[in-house]
């Protein structure tokens, strides 16, 4: 349960970030994501050491939430997850994602439901 509630945490600093930045979490959740193929693939070379992003994934960290359990507790909200990455907050690692490559991740979070 610690986890989700670091979670929580980090996403409110997303949208604090996004408010900061002046960007509407509306806008942000309205624009166009990226390719999904290529985010699974980003999140499998990235993520998949510490969460689990696939549900074909044979190992992963048990103190840290699954991918499919983010897209879940986001509920469609995927402008936290942009926030979050473009921002990422120890004990997550800043793997210095482009952009593109964030809005790729997010895009295939979308297909996670």
């Amino acid at each position: 349960m610690g986890s989700g509630l670091a979670f929580w945490r980090m996403a409110a600093a997303g949208l604090i970030w996004l408010a900061a930045a002046g960007l509407p979490v509306s806008a942000v959740s309205a624009q166009g994501w990226g390719d999904a193929v290529e985010g699974r693939e980003i999140a499998e070379r990235w993520c998949s050491s510490c969460h689990m992003v696939a549900p074909d994934q044979a190992q992963t960290s048990a103190d840290v939430p699954t991918f499919m359990e983010i897209a879940r507790s986001v509920d469609g909200e995927f402008a936290v997850l942009e926030g979050f990455l473009i921002d990422p907050h120890p004990p997550m690692p800043d793997m210095s994602l482009t952009r593109q490559e964030i809005r790729d991740v997010i895009a295939y979070f979308a297909t996670l439901k």
